[in-house]
């Protein structure tokens, strides 16, 4: 009794995340109530509050229902030995698009957080998630880092600029590719997108300069140069 218990809480919660996704997917985050996402799914607010606590709770379980098998996957790919980093770098670029082109609930989601959400403190999800960003961030830079101990991009690599260059070139891909995703099959070309990127990579590193290039974009931006 209790085990079947459980499977109907389960298949409740699954319920409450898909009706979720479809109502933030029309409505927009902002302007989706928990009287919303109660309706869609066929069921009371109250049971959504068994479940979750307010709209910022279960905006963030279903983030995380989508994006638990990225998190998986990147973690499997640095934790792996990697003779040839650069080709562990591909691998997970590659793999991660691929991922998100044959999975229509990562698609929903990207596509929600992308164009259908306003970034604002009442969602807490985001300084959280930035959290997460860094954490995957540092992961996708220490390899990079392993690929110039191995000698394979040149010793002065700013490692950092590298690491949010690669992570900008895939995030872009996907979101254009949600704005069109009948433009162009992306599985079909994702491999050459990343060769095109990695190519570049290896050919002009981006090099360790003697100021951050943060700062002397905000130096342009305060003297109100383009």
């Amino acid at each position: 009794m209790v085990r079947k218990t459980k499977e109907e809480a389960q298949e409740t919660y699954n319920t409450l995340l898909d009706a979720a996704e479809k109502v933030f997917a029309e409505k927009g985050v902002t302007s989706t109530t928990l009287n919303d996402v109660a309706t869609a799914a066929g069921m009371t607010r109250g049971a959504i509050y068994w479940h979750f606590k307010d709209k910022n709770a279960l905006f963030q379980a279903m983030c995380d229902r989508a994006f638990l098998p990225m998190e998986a996957l990147l973690n499997e790919i640095v934790s792996t030995p990697h003779k040839d980093p650069l080709a562990g770098i591909k691998q997970l670029n590659v793999h991660f698009l691929n991922l998100v082109t044959g999975n229509a609930r990562q698609q929903n989601v990207f596509d929600i957080i992308f164009h259908r959400c306003e970034k604002n403190s009442d969602l807490i999800f985001f300084s959280a998630e930035s959290e997460k960003r860094v954490e995957c961030l540092a992961k996708v830079q220490a390899m990079v880092q392993q690929a110039v101990d191995q000698g394979q991009l040149h010793p002065d690599t700013d490692t950092w600029i590298a690491m949010q260059a690669i992570h900008a070139y895939v995030i872009g891909i996907v979101h254009e590719w949600l704005e069109d995703s009948s433009a162009y099959c992306l599985m079909l070309h994702a491999e050459d997108m990343v060769d095109i990127f990695m190519a570049g990579l290896v050919a002009r590193p981006p090099l360790k300069k003697t100021k951050p290039a943060g700062q002397e974009c905000n130096m342009r931006l305060a003297a109100g140069q383009n």
